[in-house]
């Protein structure tokens, strides 16, 4: 985070390499737009030149781009900098808890509500809620921060206090109504698998994994946004016929209104078997055009007809199995990390206790690893998109939607590469265009 930090007080001029690549794009497109259009009702070579112009400046890039760096910089560096507030404060929160015992206490605190002679069950729902509501607070000031001041400031926030307060309350109801009884059901059948309760807790992620991924698209999603079916037209009918083209079985295509809450645009797919839907922004539809969504689509589909997602949920799967198993093996040799909490090792330690600790300590650091390979992973799955969709001819279309959607989020534009290797689950603009300009050259 400090790199990035650094590199935006670095970088006060737009980047030469970007620069070139967006040179050469506008170059191409400008080559051949000329070949498909002409000016009309000109009257004279004077008239003519000054339409041409006119039409050039309306579809370069550069320009755009070199004019939003500064803004770009500072979005970034507002960014960055609260996310090292953060960060800090989140560090010191933890080590202050740690010090004051913080996790016995809401625990014993949990017990006297429910009765301490309670079931393990009942008083670990408690302490959860408990922990729930603690965390809410302290993280509140940071998300209004973020929000309506941060967002706000450079144009992206379009939610109310109202709308924000709303969505909080909501995904807390949520959780409890679906955390509830996942907790209860995790705890049951880890005190009931016994020595391979790892096997049947992997089982049961799995089940739940795939209900939830049927279940969230069609009953929660609503709840917090309205999806309408994309207007008929030809750019319905456009998306339809590249779906039937690569036998993406499409049954639904909504336009959600994201821009109630942001400006950011997205779009994204969903759905099982037979029964895919495609969900386009409708802040998408105001910063592209037709073709652009298109190329875009085309990446989406990419991921999906590549085997990406179906990649990322098993990845996902084994993630899970690996932690409970290696939770299996802590669990009943780690009384002295469970008294370092400031827990008594003279009775039994709640499980879910066992399972927050073992999360928070033993597995974080290979957590770590695993999230930088698993972003190593996406980077490449980005980069496999890009050339299908630069192989359904989309090419020019998707590096100029890519460019019109950072320039519309006010993306990094110079980002650190060491920071950006990291954190980054996409890589960096230029060297997507980049690699897409070099599949053309071969291509050619």
């Amino acid at each position: 985070m400090i790199c990035a930090f650094l590199a935006l007080l670095t970088f006060t001029e737009f980047p030469s390499e970007l620069k070139r690549v967006i040179s050469q794009i506008d170059k191409d497109h400008e080559a051949s737009q000329t070949k498909q259009e002409q000016p009309e009702n000109v009257k004279n070579e004077e008239e003519q030149s000054s339409s041409k112009k006119e039409i050039q400046q309306d579809r370069l890039l550069l320009p755009q781009l070199e004019e939003k760096f500064s803004k770009s910089q500072a979005y970034g560096y507002d960014k960055i900098t609260f996310g090292i507030f953060s960060s800090v404060y989140g560090t010191i929160e933890t080590i202050v808890f740690l010090l004051l015992g913080f996790l016995p206490y809401m625990w014993d605190k949990a017990a006297a509500i429910v009765g301490k002679d309670s079931s393990e069950i009942r008083i670990s729902l408690m302490f959860l809620v408990l922990v729930t509501l603690v965390g809410m607070v302290t993280s509140l000031p940071f998300e209004l921060y973020s929000t309506f001041r941060i967002e706000k400031k450079h144009g992206f926030n379009k939610q109310t206090i109202g709308l924000f307060f709303s969505d909080k309350v909501k995904s807390l109801l949520l959780s409890f109504l679906i955390g509830g009884p996942f907790t209860a059901l995790l705890l049951k059948i880890i005190h009931w698998g016994g020595e391979y309760f790892y096997l049947y807790v992997w089982a049961f992620l799995f089940v739940f994994s795939v209900i939830m991924m049927t279940v969230y698209p069609v009953l929660i999603m609503p709840l917090f946004n309205k999806y309408e079916p994309l207007p008929d037209g030809k750019l319905k009918e456009s998306i339809y016929a590249l779906a039937d083209r690569l036998k993406y079985p499409l049954t639904k295509l909504f336009v959600m209104d994201g821009s109630k809450r942001s400006s950011h645009s997205n779009a994204f797919m969903f759905g099982f078997g037979r029964n895919k839907r495609i969900v386009l922004f409708d802040t998408l539809l105001q910063q592209v055009k037709d073709q652009e969504i298109l190329g875009i689509l085309g990446h989406e589909l990419g991921h999906w007809k590549l085997g990406h997602t179906l990649t990322n949920f098993a990845v996902t799967q084994l993630y899970f199995g690996a932690a409970f198993y290696c939770f299996s093996l802590c669990i009943d040799n780690s009384k002295e990390l469970f008294a370092a909490f400031g827990f008594s090792t003279h009775r039994p330690v709640p499980t879910i206790i066992a399972l927050l600790l073992f999360f928070q300590t033993i597995w974080a650091p290979l957590d770590k690893v695993i999230s930088f390979l698993m972003t190593l992973h996406s980077r490449h799955a980005e980069f496999a998109a890009d050339k299908f969709s630069v192989d359904l001819g989309m090419s020019k279309e998707l590096q100029t939607g890519l460019c019109k959607i950072h320039l519309e989020n006010l993306g990094a534009m110079c980002p650190d590469w060491l920071y950006s290797t990291y954190h980054y689950s996409h890589p960096p603009l230029v060297e997507r265009l980049s690699a897409m300009i070099r599949l053309e050259k071969k291509m050619k």
